[in-house]
């Protein structure tokens, strides 16, 4: 069984804002990837993007500059 670590995880409404993210994070540099939303979060689709802890302040940074469409951000143990 793999070690859980802190992530971050960025949950969306629909699969459409999900992958739009993904491109946008991806062009931006940030580490991580789409993810099955772990068990305990609730999201409007099945997908959610996870990076490292350490990406919190870049992360925050490009949903601010670019107006990225989210449900919910939060730092997990998965």
């Amino acid at each position: 069984m793999r070690k859980k670590e802190q992530r971050i995880v960025i949950t969306f409404h629909t699969t459409a804002e999900a992958v739009a993210a993904e491109k946008l994070l991806k062009q931006q540099e940030i580490l991580g990837r789409l993810i099955p939303v772990p068990r305990e979060i609730s999201s409007g689709c099945g997908l959610a993007w996870s990076s490292p802890a350490e990406e919190e302040h870049r992360l925050n940074q490009v949903i601010c500059e670019k107006n990225l469409v989210f449900k919910s951000v939060g730092e997990y143990l998965i």
